[in-house]
C-alpha cells in the first residue's frame, strides 16, 4: 500500500513538471533564482572552501583536512588500505557473507551503490581539468591520495555499520548521523552534546549536497554532452532540458521508490557496465597509441616534481592532483558510510575492508585511465576552461575514432544516473534522521529529489549547484572531526577481528566453504 500511495504521488508529480517546467525554463526563471541566491551561496561557498597561500598556490583548507586525515588514518593503521587489500576482496566476492546476518544488501551491491556516488562526472569532467591545469604529473599525486583516501574509507564506513540504527522490519539507518551522535556519546557523556551537534551539521550539509552535487549537477551536465553529439545549439534537444529531465525523473523514481535494495539491484548492474563500457574505450585509445604510453608514464612521474609551466610549480601540480581524488573518491567525506552501513554483517570491520576498493577503482583505476587517454592524446590545455572538462575528454576520445563520444556520452548519462540514484538514497537518511523515519517524510523527500532533476536540467543554476558543492565538503569537517574521538573503537573492532582472521576462526560460506 505504501509504494502505491507513492507511485500515485509520484505519477502526479512528473505530470505536473512536464506542466511546468517548459515555461518556467523559457521565462528566465533560472536566472531571477540564480540572482537572488547567487551572494548567499558565494558567501557560504567562500568560507567552505576558504584557502591559504603555498607556494603561489591558493589551497582550499578542506582539502588539507581530508589529505591530513587520510595519512593519519593510513599510519594510526598500520597501512591498512595495503594489507587488507587481499582480503577485502574475499569479502566482496562473498566468501564471507553470512545470510543470516542484520542488514540489507550483500558486500558486492553495497560497494556497487558507494561507488555509483563517487564514480561519476568528476571521473571524465574533473581529471581532464586537473592535467590540463597541473600538467601530466598531477596524474601521480592523484594515484597517492586515492590510495591514501582508502583508509578513510575503511575507517567511516567500519563506523558506520557499528553504530547503525536496526529496524524489526529488517531494514537499517547508518551513516555519520548515527556515529557521530551514538558514538561520542558511549565514548564520554562529555561528548554527548558534541556528538549532536555534529551529527545535525552532517544530516543538514548531507541534505543539501544530495539536491545539487549529486543531483541537479549530474543532470545538467549529462544533458549538455547528449546536446554535444547531437548538433549543439543546433541540436532539437537543445531546448528540451525539461523533457530529458523528466525522463530521467521517471527512471530514478522508480528505482529509488524500491528504497535501498531497489538502488542495490540496479546499481550492481550498472555500475560494472558503465565500468566496462568507459574502461574499455578508454584502454582501446590507449592500445591504439601505445607506443606514446612510456612517453605519458614518464611525464607522469617526472612531472610530479619537477613542473616546468605550471602555475604554482610542483606545489600547483600536488595541489591538482590531491584536489581531484579528494573530490572525486570523497574519502572523508561521510556519505559512502551510508550505503555501507546497509550491509548483511555481524562484523562492522568487515564493510571497512570493502569500502577500501572504492577508491581504489574510482581514483587510481578510472581516474588514472581518463589522465592516460588526455595525455597520450595530447588534448591537455593549460588554458582549458574549467567548465569543459567532459568536452576536453570527448576531444580526446574524438581524436582517436570519431564515433567515441558517442560510447563516452552513454558513459556519462549512466554515471550521472548511479550518482543520483546513490545520492538519493544518502540525502532520504539523514532527511529522516532529522524529520523522522515515515512514509510521509520518505514520500517529500524523494519527490523533491525528483524534482530537482528537472530543475538541474532545464534551468542553469549556478550559483545554486556551487552552494550544493560547498554543502557536500562541508560534511567533511564534523565527519572527520568526531572521527578522530573513534579511532580507539575502530582499532579495537580491527584488532579483535583481524586476530579471528589471522587464526582461521571466520567462517566461509556457499562456493568459498566447499573451495576449502
Amino acid at each position: 500500500m505504501p509504494r502505491k500511495i507513492m507511485g500515485r504521488c509520484f505519477a502526479f508529480a512528473m505530470i505536473l513538471l512536464s506542466v511546468s517546467l517548459p515555461v518556467f525554463a523559457n521565462d528566465g526563471v533560472d536566472a531571477r533564482i540564480n540572482e537572488a541566491v547567487k551572494p548567499f551561496a558565494d558567501a557560504v561557498a567562500g568560507f567552505i572552501f576558504s584557502s591559504f597561500p603555498l607556494g603561489g598556490v591558493q589551497i582550499p583548507f578542506v582539502l588539507v583536512w581530508l589529505i591530513f586525515a587520510a595519512t593519519l588514518f593510513t599510519l594510526y593503521f598500520r597501512f591498512i588500505n595495503i594489507r587488507a587489500f587481499k582480503h577485502g576482496f574475499q569479502l566482496v566476492r562473498g566468501d564471507y557473507n553470512d545470510p543470516m546476518s542484520a542488514g540489507e544488501v550483500t558486500h558486492f551491491q553495497a560497494l556497487a551503490t558507494a561507488l555509483s556516488g563517487t564514480v561519476g562526472l568528476g571521473n571524465i569532467a574533473g581529471v581532464a581539468v586537473a592535467v590540463s591545469l597541473g600538467g601530466p604529473g598531477a596524474t601521480f599525486w592523484m594515484i597517492l591520495a586515492g590510495l591514501l583516501g582508502m583508509s578513510s574509507k575503511f575507517v567511516e564506513c567500519t563506523l558506520g555499520v557499528k553504530y547503525r540504527n536496526e529496524y524489526t522490519d529488517g531494514t537499517v539507518s547508518g551513516g555519520p548521523m548515527y556515529y557521530l551522535s551514538k558514538g561520542l556519546a558511549e565514548r564520554s557523556p562529555a561528548l554527548k552534546t558534541l556528538g549532536k551537534v555534529l551529527a545535525v551539521l552532517f544530516a543538514v550539509f548531507c541534505v543539501g549536497g544530495s539536491f545539487g552535487g549529486g543531483n541537479m549537477f549530474q543532470a545538467n551536465q549529462s544533458f549538455m554532452q547528449l546536446v554535444s553529439v547531437t548538433g549543439g545549439e543546433a541540436s532539437w534537444l537543445a531546448d528540451k532540458g525539461w523533457l530529458f529531465g523528466i525522463v530521467i525523473a521517471v527512471l530514478v523514481g522508480l528505482v529509488v521508490i524500491g528504497g535501498i535494495q531497489g538502488i542495490a539491484r540496479v546499481t550492481s548492474k550498472i555500475v560494472p557496465l558503465m565500468a566496462v563500457i568507459y574502461v574499455s574505450a578508454g584502454l582501446v585509445i590507449i592500445f591504439m597509441n601505445l607506443a606514446e604510453v612510456p612517453a605519458a608514464l614518464t611525464a607522469i612521474v617526472s612531472g610530479a616534481f619537477s613542473a616546468q609551466g605550471i602555475s604554482g610549480g610542483v606545489i600547483g601540480v600536488l595541489f591538482q592532483g590531491f584536489k581531484r581524488a579528494a573530490f572525486s573518491n570523497e574519502a572523508g567525506i561521510g556519505s559512502a558510510a551510508i550505503a555501507h552501513s546497509a550491509v548483511k554483517t555481524n562484523r562492522p570491520v568487515t564493510e571497512g575492508f570493502v569500502a577500501l576498493y572504492e577508491p581504489f577503482i574510482d581514483t587510481v583505476v578510472v581516474c588514472t585511465i581518463t589522465a592516460l587517454v588526455i595525455i597520450i592524446t595530447g588534448t591537455w590545455n593549460p588554458s582549458v576552461d574549467p567548465s569543459q572538462g567532459v568536452a576536453l575528454t570527448s576531444a580526446a576520445f574524438e581524436s582517436s575514432i570519431s564515433w567515441f563520444p558517442w560510447v563516452l556520452t552513454v558513459a556519462v548519462v549512466l554515471f550521472a544516473f548511479s550518482t543520483m540514484i546513490s545520492w538519493s538514497y544518502y540525502g532520504l537518511k539523514a532527511w529522516t534522521y532529522l524529520f523522522g523515519e515515515s512514509m510521509i517524510t520518505d514520500a517529500v523527500y524523494k519527490l523533491l529529489f525528483l524534482f530537482f532533476i528537472v530543475v538541474g536540467s532545464s534551468m542553469q543554476l549556478g550559483s545554486v549547484i556551487d552552494f550544493s558543492d560547498a554543502m557536500i565538503f562541508a560534511m567533511a569537517f564534523p565527519n572527520i572531526l568526531g572521527i578522530y574521538f573513534l579511532l580507539p573503537v575502530v582499532r579495537k573492532e580491527l584488532d579483535d577481528y583481524w586476530a579471528d582472521y589471522k587464526a582461521g576462526n571466520l567462517r566461509k560460506f556457499g562456493k568459498a566453504a566447499n573451495r576449502d
